[in-house]
């Protein structure tokens, strides 16, 4: 078998997709992954990396389409770095993600035969996101552009005019903000020169409220116009409920961890989900599909079996918005987070929505599970609910030392969850079921709901 050379242009079938889009073909039994392609497209690809085992490539011309291949909505696909999926059909592309959850369990976890459930399908394939978050950069001529990065530069944005993933008020938000910075005479911030002074743009939407928090980003000395900018939000949406203000002198692309103010209304919003009120600030994480996480906690009372007798331990809480939404089905419920803040908002949340058995602790859950072993009540179900780059091996050994009888774990990454789930699994739990739940349509990211036993 001659592997494939940079640059060579093949012919090939695709017959599947990969975990992050990518059609999945075979030229002469050597594996390729071609990107904006659909399973049973003939395609020509040209190679841009050729490896041992397999080579990555670029879609040149879809020679015959296969028959789920759909013409995408939105004008910025494939040039735009967000959406990958779109001219997948959505139950293909459904379907996809649940075989890849199982094939990342077989592969990396060496766990065959789990139980991987139907996945459930988003409520709304469009419009769902409640949070955004745009750069800015100069365009050609050197206007404005707000939007997302060109697949795969760094120094370069698709000007966006309407995200389809955005809702209608969350793109007309960012245009107020687009118009008020070209009114200002803000220049755009450049990365290869690292001058100008508008850089980012974060809209975060309450959707079952209406309440939308602005953040801006600049670079230093912006202070006077970011001070006009709440008249123009205010008078154009009177959703708007605060506007904050950071500054970022360096010339790292961040918008968390820098110098903030506050410079109009309040630097929080309230978000209903599952029955409960949550005050959001404009840094605390929240899953950015407010309909479907009603989807997901439902799927994690499911995992947890409470009947109003458990102590649950939520791991990783956050803004505590898991713990406090099954509160009521618990006896007690122990929260630990690292975010200070974020155990702030958790207090706050807890006892806005009258929930009296839910505590909330400050630190490292690895740290946290030593230091206040037998101090803590032993608890009878623990959830799981870790960064994409799942659970370190000192938080799975706190975890399986602390041995709770059911153990829920959230994920919102096949591999490390593969990876984590195998560890558990060595350590005694059998994995029972996984549920797939379709927080990203149109990209190639999928949550999943685990029930572990020990």
């Amino acid at each position: 078998m001659e592997r494939p050379r940079r640059d060579d242009v093949l012919e090939l079938d695709v017959h599947d997709l990969a975990f992050g889009g990518a059609g999945v073909a075979r030229h002469d039994g050597y594996v390729v992954f071609c990107r904006d392609t659909a399973p049973g497209d003939h395609v020509r690809a040209r190679v841009v990396k050729a490896r041992r085992r397999f080579a990555e490539a670029d879609l040149v011309e879809v020679v015959t389409p296969g028959p789920g291949r759909i013409a995408p909505p939105c004008p910025y696909v494939p040039r735009c770095g967000g959406c990958r999926l779109q001219h997948v059909e959505y139950a293909l592309a459904l379907a996809a993600k649940r075989d890849q959850v199982a094939e990342h369990l077989a592969r990396i976890g060496h766990l065959e035969g789990v139980d991987v459930r139907e996945p459930d399908a988003a409520i709304e394939p469009f419009g769902y996101r409640n949070k955004m978050e745009y750069s800015a950069a100069p365009g050609p001529d050197g206007a404005l552009h707000l939007g997302f990065h060109v697949r795969g530069r760094w120094d370069e944005i698709v000007d966006v005019e309407a995200c389809l993933l955005a809702s209608a008020l969350g793109n007309a938000v960012r245009e107020t903000v687009r118009a008020w910075a070209v009114a200002e005479g803000l220049t755009p911030y450049d990365q290869r020169s690292h001058t100008g002074q508008l850089r980012h743009v974060l809209v975060r939407e309450g959707v079952a409220t209406g309440q939308v928090l602005v953040s801006v980003v600049t670079s230093p000395g912006v202070e006077e116009p970011v001070d006009r900018l709440p008249a123009a939000l205010t008078a154009a949406h009177p959703e708007v409920v605060g506007l904050v203000h950071s500054v970022n002198d360096g010339v790292a692309e961040v918008t968390s961890g820098l110098p903030t103010r506050l410079v109009h209304g309040r630097d929080w919003i309230e978000e209903r989900v599952a029955g409960v009120t949550l005050r959001l600030s404009a840094a605390a994480f929240f899953q950015t599909n407010t309909r479907m996480t009603e989807t997901l906690y439902a799927r994690v009372a499911e995992a947890a079996g409470l009947d109003g007798n458990q102590v649950l331990y939520d791991l990783f809480a956050g803004v505590g918005s898991i713990g406090i939404a099954l509160a009521k089905g618990a006896r007690e419920v122990v929260a630990i987070e690292i975010v200070e803040e974020a155990v702030a908002d958790a207090e706050r949340n807890a006892a806005a929505n009258g929930v009296a058995n839910h505590t909330a602790i400050a630190g490292d859950v690895g740290v946290v599970l030593r230091e206040r072993k037998g101090e803590l009540p032993e608890p009878d179900v623990a959830i799981v609910d870790p960064p994409r780059g799942g659970l370190a091996g000192r938080a799975i050994r706190r975890i399986l030392e602390l041995a709770p009888p059911t153990l829920v774990y959230v994920s919102c990454q096949p591999a490390t969850f593969a990876d984590n789930a195998a560890k558990f699994v060595e350590g005694g739990y059998t994995l029972e079921w996984v549920r797939p739940v379709d927080m990203f349509p149109q990209t190639p990211h999928i949550e999943a709901v685990a029930r572990f036993v020990r």
